[in-house]
């Protein structure tokens, strides 16, 4: 059982989660100290918990010997007090009907971010802006950031992008809850608004995330037509970006394309200029991984060695989770991490979840949008992205807890017998 205040703090938390990390985290902090007490088994016992665990102690031992000093250890911050969260929130989302409540606070919590980015784009509004006495202030950048690109309340459209992308499974589903028209009619409004603010981000990712998240909302009932016509819509992006299409094609979908879409994907100046970013990145980056492969060389390597060795131009990360995992903290961490992430979907999605209620639905595919987004692009250098993923990574071990727990011995007076351990394959 949870307590009754810190289920509220958890609650208020995601609400603020998007409009002040500084608030959103002291609510979350105090959630996690609650949902802490009182547990069947300590944190180090739980079968999920425990790679995260050892990878947490491997990320320790290489910081000891990183390349990049003060900030590997800085780094761990992104890391070590979300593992911690991750189990501490399972708790406030251990039935359908709480997971349901999460995801509205995250829906509503939105809204700042739609209401900024769209007056931001149409209104010429600019920041900064304070609440509280400075305890929230928001940075809207006049016509965005960068220039002519939505971000609201973030420093970065990709990362807005990336929170409404994530958070737009969760709107669609609330349109197919049966509710009454009215509130049915509300949630079309916002999932409309948030639809054009992921337009207006420009980020590849946040459009790819709107097309990839309809069948799997939706459910399987309606994939005989609606995978069709997505490929049909989607056809005239690939075929701007796709090497190898017929000139008169390429020109035909081109036409179609939104023009400022057109310049993201086809960014200086030809549909292979992406190869040269990327795929640039990730060749270095797998040198990197190569010469370290155990412990890896320290968090935030690739920024300070990409510009040096590999090219004159900076990068912050190399744009891809795994193998920033890999370069920072070494390919074991990298596989448990990963690992545990991806076995969470699978067992998920193995144990049901997809034929659950659209909201269950919506929660498996706001985590799968996030963590396909984390192959090209890593929003959760954003502390309020990341806090949003581990909150929907616990919920994915709630679920698979809830709805079939695994033996885990434990003793009591009469010697060794059998009990429940939170998700476990």
């Amino acid at each position: 059982m949870t307590s009754h205040r810190g289920h509220q703090a958890f609650q208020l938390g995601l609400f603020l989660l998007p409009s002040s990390a500084l608030l959103s985290g002291i609510c979350l902090l105090v959630a996690c100290v609650r949902g802490s007490r009182g547990r069947d088994w300590p944190f180090w016992q739980d079968r999920w918990t425990q790679p995260f665990l050892v990878a947490a102690l491997l990320m320790l031992v290489g910081a000891l010997g990183a390349e990049t000093g003060s900030l590997a250890w800085a780094g761990l911050a992104n890391w070590l007090p979300l593992f911690w969260a991750f189990w501490a929130f399972q708790p406030y989302l251990a039935s359908e009907q709480q997971r349901r409540q999460a995801a509205w606070m995250l829906v509503a919590g939105t809204l700042p971010v739609l209401l900024t980015g769209l007056g931001q784009m149409f209104l010429g509004w600019q920041g900064p802006w304070q609440l509280g006495g400075g305890a929230i202030i928001w940075f809207v950048a006049p016509g965005g950031q960068p220039q002519g690109r939505l971000s609201a309340l973030f420093d970065y459209a990709n990362i807005a992008g990336a929170w409404l992308g994530v958070v737009w499974p969760l709107m669609l589903a609330a349109v197919l809850r049966p509710d009454g028209w009215w509130r049915r009619g509300a949630a079309l409004v916002l999932t409309l608004s948030t639809v054009l603010a992921i337009v207006l981000t420009q980020s590849r990712n946040a459009m790819g995330g709107l097309a990839l998240a309809i069948p799997f909302v939706l459910g399987p009932m309606q994939w005989f037509w609606l995978l069709p016509l997505l490929v049909l819509l989607a056809a005239p992006f690939v075929f701007v970006v796709l090497p190898g299409v017929p000139s008169g094609l390429r020109q035909l979908a081109m036409a179609l394309v939104p023009e400022p879409i057109l310049e993201r994907l086809l960014e200086q100046g030809g549909p292979t200029a992406w190869k040269h970013t990327r795929l640039g990145q990730w060749g270095y980056a797998l040198e990197l991984v190569a010469s370290r492969p155990w412990l890896g060389w320290g968090a935030a390597a690739f920024s300070v060695l990409y510009p040096i060795y590999a090219a004159k131009r900076w990068h912050g990360h190399s744009h891809n989770l795994p193998l920033e995992l890999a370069i920072s903290h070494g390919l074991p961490v990298m596989m448990l991490i990963v690992g545990t992430v991806l076995l969470l979907l699978a067992l998920a999605l193995r144990r049901g979840m997809l034929q659950k209620a659209p909201m269950e639905r919506a929660w498996w595919t706001a985590t799968l949008v996030l963590v396909v987004m984390h192959a090209t692009d890593l929003p959760f250098f954003d502390s309020r992205l990341n806090i949003l993923g581990w909150t929907l990574l616990a919920g994915l071990a709630a679920f698979n807890q809830e709805v079939g727990p695994i033996p885990h011995p434990r003793p009591d007076r009469d010697g060794p017998a059998a009990s429940s351990e939170p998700g476990a394959p």
